[in-house]
């Protein structure tokens, strides 16, 4: 007796389509056509506006470190893009240029938005605050210091956010590992009269805690 093949499935291919151009962009938002942005800043810093990519209608610009304080100045003062909605750190995990800091930041009245970029080394990864001119980045960049270890010159207050003062590392860079380090932040007790915990993942690590109802009872103080 023959034996029954199995049946394949078929596949079916689509053709690819053909890059479609950002005025073709289904997804391209108004908010983000600022070319006449674009050029303004090209005017007025030259040489210091080093990149400038555009990606589903989006305008991202990238700057040198030293000039981001008077760029965002120009920006608030001189074009209208009064209100910071975000600024946060990246690791892009190179030689060169590791890490990047971003800036979203909105022309409220016209209804525009750009997004700005510098980037700094590994070894001494600093970059100027923007506090003196958009105060709400105070907390983002106290984020950004504690996650990636990127320190905003000039910043009043630059504590950690999250994680302990004396915590030796920086939880988001590509480095750390995702199951944390054993040891470096003791945790509470897992059961009540039990000793600090030193692993983050004891269950990853072979290490399974007590059930809730075979936890011993604490002692009652006399």
């Amino acid at each position: 007796m023959a034996t029954k093949q199995p049946r394949t499935l078929s596949f079916h291919f689509q053709p690819a389509d053909s890059a479609a151009g950002d005025d073709a962009n289904p997804h391209a938002k108004k908010t983000t056509l600022v070319d006449d942005t674009v050029a303004a800043l090209k005017q007025e810093f030259g040489d210091d506006v080093l990149e400038v990519v555009q990606y589903a209608g989006e305008r991202t610009v990238r700057v040198t470190t030293a000039r981001i304080v008077d760029i965002c100045r120009f920006l608030r003062d001189n074009l209208g893009f009064t209100y910071l909605c975000d600024l946060g750190g990246g690791d892009r995990f190179t030689e060169d240029e590791r890490f990047e800091v971003h800036y979203n930041i909105v022309n409220m009245d016209a209804g525009k938005r750009i997004r700005i970029k510098v980037r700094t080394e590994e070894e001494s990864p600093v970059v100027p605050s923007v506090t003196s001119v958009f105060p709400a980045a105070d907390w983002n960049e106290r984020e950004a210091w504690d996650m990636f270890g990127i320190r905003f010159e000039g910043h009043e207050d630059l504590r950690r956010m999250f994680m302990p003062e004396d915590f030796e590392y920086h939880p988001l860079r590509k480095e750390f590992p995702l199951l944390g380090i054993p040891g470096s932040l003791p945790l509470p007790p897992q059961v009540p009269t039990g000793e600090l915990t030193l692993d983050p993942f004891p269950r990853a690590h072979g290490s399974i805690p007590p059930n809730s109802f075979d936890e011993v009872e604490s002692e009652e103080e006399n």
